[in-house]
């Protein structure tokens, strides 16, 4: 094929003919990435006639121009005021009574003490369903599906029929004890018992929340994805005994496919082993709405606020059950930049452009329902994907791929759609390298901008709190963040040079330019009239630090943005970092639990304190004020 018509070919299909480069540079993409990506997307690269390309596909990536930008549901009340809330890691939550894991029942006890406090909703992980043959795989960033949840945040102990022993009491006790989540010894005492449950059910007592016909509702609701889902972890727990591994990729070239013969005759043996799964997944949908039922009963006007993950693990339960909605020639990653100077390749399989919102169901209405049916919000994690994906083809470095358009429109179209049809405010994360007029379009789109207090910096420091957009929700830090107290301590650097991320010499230049930092947040925050501690240096004391928490919530309550995350490790005063990006087997991502159990949060101090200044910054105002609050945010926004 000519070099013009490859071009042609590669612009008809929104493949980007550059990338970006670390030193701010556009670098041209080759002509075989062309060729790899132009394969991902299933386009044969067929005979030509007259210099004219034919592909086998055709898809108009975007929507016409002219027409106005879908806009996703906003709550009426929050044009009126500004409301907070606490984010957290599910898992992370220690009690008395959970298995070693936070649990949904622990969520409806965190619900509880949030409205005591006055927050408007709870931000959580990703709750996506892992690999529960393979429970160490544990990122709830690269999930098995989307579309399902995760069993090992069922509240076990809260099942009709359930009895404990004097031998699980005991290993329980083990699993609560260690200052890391075991997901393999949750997965074994959570999966174990209810395997025995489910042997006897729904003969031990179901109730109204746990009624048969409604499980049989759930499963005819479910259709398809849902019995594929169960047969996936069928397959999964069969394969991890045989040693073949819980991904598909790793199985039997007869089972890599769910329409095969011998996955058929493998489901006609283990029609009960299916139905225990669907029934798992019928367990967590029963406790998560609960969970979210406490928590509009506690006041919470928001109530559950989740988060969904970019793309799905490449073996995983979604891309066995519908292989041909996903990319399988190529992995969602990052071109290179200053900080990841040769790029980065996440290893999630992303949706194929033609086939996203394809349909009246399409696969991206799907993902996006399964979270909003629980929810008042969702964060779109990476929502440049709303545009474009940087796509590694597989074999490929990360500079070798490409960015990828994708129908932005449509995609808006049905956040818009499922938004409303759920009473769902969306959130969009677009931090790093993203396009520079999609934080706009966000906007228009009534996509609430997701802002990090270390990330609103520009030329002159930190920016003041009037420079913060109303439609957006600011918080201090993320899972991938330390907590502010680390932040000032320069855990962070420190972290990604004993972990090998960045070379000495990277690391003494990130600590001088984070001693600048320090000083401009302190200035920051005298301009903005907040107290600042005295003896605030780079070793300062534990106290002094919770003393400069404070002072930070309070900076960031003074913004406009309608909402402000309080994240829960900075009022534990958490040391061990949730995640160290760039890490694997050298940190344990994703198991750090909170030093404070969830019966001791309400006397902790610092959370008493922030929660005091959230309501005194964002107090809740009478329907008379909020409707003349309301006419000056849409005043200001018009």
């Amino acid at each position: 094929m000519k070099s013009a018509e490859l071009d042609k070919l590669a612009r008809r299909y929104g493949i980007s003919p550059t990338r970006p480069s670390p030193d701010d540079r556009e670098v041209a993409i080759s002509a075989d990435t062309k060729r790899k990506i132009l394969s991902a997307l299933e386009v044969e690269l067929s005979g030509t006639t007259q210099g004219e390309t034919y592909p086998t596909r055709r898809e108009q990536q975007s929507g016409p121009a002219h027409k106005a930008i879908p806009k996703s549901f906003l709550p009426d009340f929050l044009l009126n005021t500004r409301v907070w809330g606490i984010s957290l890691q599910l898992y992370e939550l220690r009690s008395a009574r959970n298995w070693g894991i936070g649990d949904f029942e622990d969520l409806s006890d965190m619900a509880d003490l949030a409205g005591k406090l006055g927050a408007d909703f709870i931000g959580l992980n990703p709750l996506h369903a892992p690999f529960l043959a393979d429970p160490d795989r544990c990122s709830p960033y690269e999930p098995s599906s989307r579309q399902h949840l995760n069993p090992l945040y069922i509240a076990v102990d809260r099942l009709p029929g359930f009895a404990g022993s004097a031998e699980l009491d005991r290993q329980l006790e083990g699993l609560r004890r260690s200052d890391l989540v075991d997901y393999t010894g949750v997965a074994k005492a959570k999966i174990g018992t209810m395997r025995d449950l489910w042997r006897t059910w729904p003969q031990a007592g179901a109730d109204e929340t746990y009624d048969p016909v409604d499980f049989e509702a759930f499963i005819a609701r479910g259709g398809d994805s849902l019995r594929r889902h169960a047969l996936f972890e069928c397959l999964s727990f069969s394969m991890v005994e045989r040693g073949a591994g819980a991904g598909w990729q790793a199985w039997p070239v007869g089972f890599r496919r769910f329409d095969s013969a011998a996955v058929a005759e493998f489901e006609h043996g283990h029609a009960d082993e299916v139905r225990f799964h669907m029934w798992l997944q019928w367990l967590a949908h029963r406790q998560l709405l609960q969970a979210a039922d406490r928590a509009r009963a506690a006041g919470l006007r928001i109530g559950l606020y989740l988060d969904l993950a970019v793309g799905e693990a490449v073996d995983g339960s979604a891309t066995w059950s519908e292989p041909d909605v996903y990319i399988s020639k190529a992995t969602i990653g990052s071109p290179p930049d200053p900080f990841a100077v040769e790029g980065q390749d996440w290893h999630l399989a992303g949706f194929l452009p033609s086939t996203i919102a394809a349909g009246d169901s399409s696969p991206y209405r799907r993902m996006v329902s399964a979270a909003m049916q629980y929810a008042g919000a969702v964060r779109i994690d990476h929502a440049p994907a709303l545009r474009r994906l940087f796509l590694v083809p597989l074999g490929s470095r990360p500079d070798g791929g490409a960015y990828v358009r994708y129908p932005q429109h449509r995609l808006l179209q049905i956040l818009a759609e499922t938004s409303a049809e759920h009473r769902c405010l969306v959130i969009g994360e677009a931090l790093g390298m993203i396009p520079l007029d999609l934080p706009d379009e966000l906007a228009a789109a009534r996509i609430l901008s997701y802002r990090i207090l270390s990330y609103e910096q520009d030329g002159k420091g930190f920016k003041p709190p009037d420079a913060y957009p109303v439609f957006g929700l600011t918080c201090i830090s993320t899972h991938d963040h330390q907590t502010l107290a680390g932040w000032w301590r320069s855990a962070d650097i420190q972290d990604r040079r004993n972990h090998g991320i960045v070379p000495p010499d990277l690391t003494a230049k990130h600590l001088r330019h984070r001693r600048r930092e320090r000083r401009n947040l302190t200035t920051a925050l005298r301009a903005a009239g907040i107290d600042v501690p005295s003896r605030l240096s780079a070793r300062a004391s534990g106290e002094t630090l919770k003393e400069l928490t404070v002072s930070a919530y309070r900076f960031i309550a003074r913004t406009p943005s309608l909402l402000v995350a309080v994240r829960l490790a900075d009022l534990t005063d958490e040391k061990k970092p949730t995640n160290i990006p760039g890490t694997s087997d050298s940190y344990p991502n994703w198991k750090p639990k909170l030093s404070v159990s969830l019966e001791g949060l309400a006397s902790v101090p610092l959370l008493n304190r922030i929660a005091a200044t959230m309501r005194e910054e964002r107090p809740r105002i009478s329907a008379v004020r909020e409707r003349s609050a309301g006419r000056r945010i849409s005043n200001r926004q018009g």
